[in-house]
């Protein structure tokens, strides 16, 4: 039945709102023929689509439409002939007849049928992105995405938060992500840096007493592109004072469950956590996939006094295979090369048979470790058992990859499993003069008990960080700020960074700081990859009006592009030859 705020001075209603209890009713619709199909020499059958769906319309077969005019249609509502009816369609049990057309605007032909049967090179889609969109699927996610930051900006508006936009010419920041830097014509010599995310510039709320702050962001990254990163993307960011990283989550909880809800039709339960440890530990990776098992076992007990010098490491971990004694020998090697590629000595493989084990390993080892073998996960005869043993960091590392490529689904299978990860390392590694360096930014606030350790063995100092997963997919992190000067100030020294140094780069915020900064923390989550798994799309392309292709290109304007010599003049920026 139709909206009242379908209608317009054009048009009654929508192509995909004329349905039965029309019938007998004159009506006036709009839109794209998508399809003409010849009835004789007097009749034709037209395939007329909007937004909302497709409806067909009986016209007189002298009247010229072809594919992808714009017409308007004013005709009756009939019921469809006995055995006529599309049950694949909304409308299918109606059609307009007795219709007068009016031709609103030609087309030339479409360089690809606008359909979602066909498979269309992606390449050409992009090119022609205007004419994509006007497939249902384009419709559909594009449409999904809009619900979905409804629903965000709902719970948000309810949780007290007040929507603020920050700005897009920004001074560069170190966060870790390469920027987009943009010269200022009044101030040659002079950069701005478009914002790879509003970080410092919403902490300043916090200051100002905002208390609590959100923004659906754009951001930009000059980063390489892949099937969950874009140049642009959109990020829901959030900032609040007088918190703690569990009233953090508690709000981003309510954002994405609100939005699951909306986009699903059904309210996912509440969000599991577990420690970036834990998750090391147990899956490999700091964003683990929970839809399915294989977790990591760690075996090192049962190999401490090994005479096997493949399995002579300090940590020996193990994954259960369901059914996987009939992965081929090619296949074993394969994995085992992508073992050593990810920095493994090797991969050990154990077939669980009815005679006991079946390796090329088994004859070396003790009747102890074959039951150790044999009881990992609660094999069963007919698994496979994967083994690798090194340091925790590369055993669980090498295993967890593995794990994935055995038995990871595609991110947009369902179930949706979403898991906090908490606890993330304050540093990673060394740089080459010795300072650690930061796992996240420099102003996120290191585990109170964990202070003591910031001088004497820094890599061991846990953050109050959190990263939101989903389906292996990391949707966003978030942290507790430092909002104290002592505390910052022995951060930067951490990190090799001077005060004059410090002062440079940070002045202003630090600045702001010294008048009065409340104890505050944030969050941000990936929008683009939220909706590509809710919309059951692998790439995040699919669900972004106009994105770049994974070279950074735009198909359809030709971006990037030279600009004008006039414009390097006043810019006064000189463009090197091409290497």
């Amino acid at each position: 039945m139709a909206d009242i705020f379908e209608k317009t001075s054009m048009r009654d209603m929508l192509c995909g709102s004329v349905d039965e209890t029309l019938v007998g009713t004159s009506v006036t619709v709009c839109g794209w023929v998508a399809r003409r199909r010849e009835h004789g020499e007097h009749l034709a059958f037209v395939d007329l689509r909007d937004r909302s769906g497709v409806v067909q319309v009986v016209v007189d077969g002298s009247v010229d439409v072809r594919s992808e005019y714009v017409i308007k249609v004013t005709g009756t509502v009939t019921a469809r002939p006995e055995g006529t009816v599309n049950a694949a369609l909304p409308t299918g049990k109606v059609e307009i007849t007795n219709c007068t057309v009016e031709i609103l605007n030609a087309a030339e032909a479409p360089p690809f049928q606008l359909d979602d049967r066909n498979d269309i090179d992606e390449q050409v889609r992009l090119k022609y992105r205007y004419l994509d969109l006007r497939r249902s699927q384009m419709q559909n996610n594009l449409r999904l995405r809009a619900k979905v930051l409804r629903a965000v900006r709902a719970a948000m508006d309810r949780q007290g938060f007040c929507e603020i936009e920050t700005p897009l010419l920004w001074a560069p920041t170190p966060e870790g992500a390469r920027e987009f830097v943009v010269p200022s014509r009044l101030h040659p010599g002079d950069f701005y840096v478009l914002p790879q995310s509003p970080q410092i510039a919403k902490q300043l709320t916090m200051v100002g007493g905002f208390d609590r702050y959100y923004q659906v962001a754009r951001c930009l990254r000059d980063e390489d592109l892949r099937a969950d990163r874009q140049f642009e993307f959109t990020q829901l960011d959030i900032e609040a004072s007088f918190v703690t990283q569990d009233d953090v989550m508690r709000f981003i909880s309510e954002a994405v469950l609100d939005a699951a809800e909306a986009a699903t039709g059904e309210r996912p339960s509440t969000i599991e956590s577990m420690t970036w440890t834990d998750a090391q530990d147990r899956y490999g990776v700091d964003k683990p996939d929970l839809r399915f098992g294989m977790t990591l076992q760690n075996v090192s007990a049962a190999f401490a006094g090994t005479d096997v010098k493949a399995f002579s490491a300090p940590c020996v971990k193990a994954i259960r295979v369901r059914g996987g004694a009939d992965f081929t020998r090619s296949r074993l090697d394969a994995l085992t090369e992508q073992a050593k590629g990810l920095g493994a000595k090797g991969l050990a493989w154990f077939r669980v048979t009815t005679d006991g084990l079946d390796s090329p390993l088994e004859r070396f080892l003790s009747d102890a470790e074959k039951l150790a073998i044999r009881a990992v996960d609660g094999a069963e005869i007919g698994d496979l058992i994967l083994m690798v043993a090194d340091d925790f960091a590369t055993a669980s590392k090498v295993l967890g990859q593995i794990r994935l490529a055995i038995g990871a689904p595609p991110v947009s299978q369902g179930p949706h499993r979403y898991v906090w990860v908490t606890e993330f390392p304050m540093f990673e590694g060394l740089d080459e003069d010795g300072n650690p360096m930061a796992a996240h930014h420099p102003f996120t606030m290191p585990h109170p008990d964990d202070f003591d350790l910031m001088e004497t063995d820094p890599l061991k100092v846990r953050s109050q960080a959190y990263d939101l997963v989903l389906n292996g997919w990391e949707l966003g992190s978030g942290s507790v700020r430092i909002h104290r000067s002592d505390i910052q100030a022995r951060v930067f020294r951490s990190l090799g960074i001077s005060d004059e140094e410090a002062e440079n780069r940070f002045g202003f915020l630090l600045g702001a700081f010294r008048y009065g900064a409340p104890p505050h923390a944030g969050f941000a989550f990936g929008v683009d990859r939220l909706v590509a798994i809710f919309a059951g799309e692998e790439n995040i392309r699919e669900v972004i009006a106009f994105p770049k292709t994974q070279s950074g290109s735009d198909l359809m304007t030709g971006a990037p592009k030279q600009i004008t010599e006039r414009q390097i003049r006043d810019l006064r920026i000189k463009i090197q030859p091409k290497a």
